[in-house]
């Protein structure tokens, strides 16, 4: 799969890096910004207490 991703990219390797690092970037912000929290509204608030 990442062969293929990578021969679909344009340009020299430094331009496929770049676009690389940017589509990382992006999925990383949809992941924290939509993603995680609606997981963690599914799992539901924890009870956690600490002992003496």
């Amino acid at each position: 799969m990442y062969g293929a991703l990578w021969r679909i990219l344009p340009g020299p390797v430094w331009v496929r890096i770049l676009i690389l690092i940017v589509l990382v970037a992006i999925a990383l912000f949809a992941l924290v910004t939509w993603g995680f929290p609606w997981v963690d509204s599914l799992l539901g608030p924890q009870e956690g207490t600490v002992g003496p």
